[in-house]
């Protein structure tokens, strides 16, 4: 990162240990994956230290598979009762994202992406009844990969991951 352009925005993307959160808060702009009250406490620690805001998305887990992280949707209201009660001044909340399953059904893609696009309209809810939280920006849904991604722009996503689809499977 030092040795690059400053005027990269990097966005962290993948599953974020809340020791390592340090190293990345001085430069980071947007990280993909809160998956935690505590990272999200830790990140507003280490934004605080630095001088910073950064924008987190809140990482909801719809997917079949253990392997995947985040809230269960049905826990997202339990998220919005913490942070309505809390001040993480160094955190802005940028919007949703989540992983569907790795499989080639397309309705339960599209059924898993609906429930994520359901998560975004509670945060939208959430930030319109805490203005404090609230900054204005138009909120990410970040949903779909190279294999499902039309599907998850059908169902309303704003920010797609399709590496391999440009630079190919990882070897």
């Amino acid at each position: 990162q030092a040795q690059l352009p400053q005027d990269i925005r990097w966005h962290f993307i993948g599953h974020l240990q809340s020791n390592k959160v340090k190293a990345i808060a001085s430069f980071i702009h947007l990280i993909h994956s809160a998956d935690s009250l505590k990272l999200l406490k830790e990140i507003n620690k280490e934004a605080g230290k630095c001088g910073r805001v950064i924008a987190v998305l809140i990482q909801v887990h719809v997917a079949r598979e253990e392997t995947k992280f985040g809230w269960a949707p049905v826990d997202l209201h339990h998220l919005w009762q913490e942070l309505s009660s809390l001040s993480l001044p160094h955190i802005r909340l940028a919007g949703i994202m989540g992983m569907a399953t790795f499989t080639e059904n397309k309705q339960q893609l599209r059924s898993e992406f609906q429930q994520l696009k359901e998560a975004h309209s509670r945060l939208a809810d959430f930030l319109r009844l805490h203005p404090e939280w609230d900054t204005g920006q138009p909120l990410i849904l970040s949903m779909g990969m190279s294999g499902d991604y039309e599907i998850a722009i059908e169902e309303g996503s704003t920010l797609v991951r399709i590496g391999s689809l440009l630079f190919g499977a990882r070897g």
